[in-house]
């Protein structure tokens, strides 16, 4: 008798594993969560330490601008080539609204509150930004929070739209 119910047991046992496995391949996959905005930063971030070079838009060096449509293109987007046309272009959005892959926009020259762009870089979430900074320099993180590009800062844009 006991192994009779051992063999029952053990059939019910394999029917309840089967019925489980065969209840979870009918659930739907689940979503993607990668926005075009998460692809943008995450490219933006694997070039931390490129060479910044003056018209530069590949993997071998880029300026400010090269930076952002290179990780744009890599999202499948289109951008403008220069930071003042970047800015033109873009779907405005509100600091506050921000989200990893916007692109910030800064005038860094000697008139502090101008509008006329001349830096951008890409927005990483938590106050942090992308950028090719300068020659001589290497594609880095800078903080908007931090005194100079808070001053500077002109605009946020997005050129992706949200799933």
């Amino acid at each position: 008798m006991k192994h009779r119910l051992g063999v029952y047991f053990a059939g019910a046992l394999q029917l309840l594993v089967v019925w489980l496995i065969a209840g979870c391949s009918s659930l739907p996959a689940p979503e993607r969560s990668d926005t075009r905005g998460a692809v943008i930063a995450r490219t933006a971030t694997q070039l931390v330490g490129t060479p910044y070079h003056f018209g530069g838009a590949d993997a071998q060096g880029f300026d400010c601008s090269g930076l952002v449509v290179y990780v744009h293109e890599r999202a499948g987007l289109e951008v403008p080539r220069t930071a003042a046309e970047q800015r033109r272009a873009a779907q405005p959005v509100p600091l506050d609204a921000a989200l990893p892959g916007d692109v910030v926009f800064f005038h860094t020259g000697s008139r502090i509150g101008g509008h006329r762009v001349n830096h951008v870089g890409i927005y990483a979430g938590g106050g942090r930004f992308i950028h090719a900074p300068r020659s001589g320099g290497t594609v880095s993180y800078a903080n908007l929070n931090e005194g100079y590009y808070r001053k500077h800062l002109v605009s946020v844009g997005r050129f992706w739209a949200e799933r």
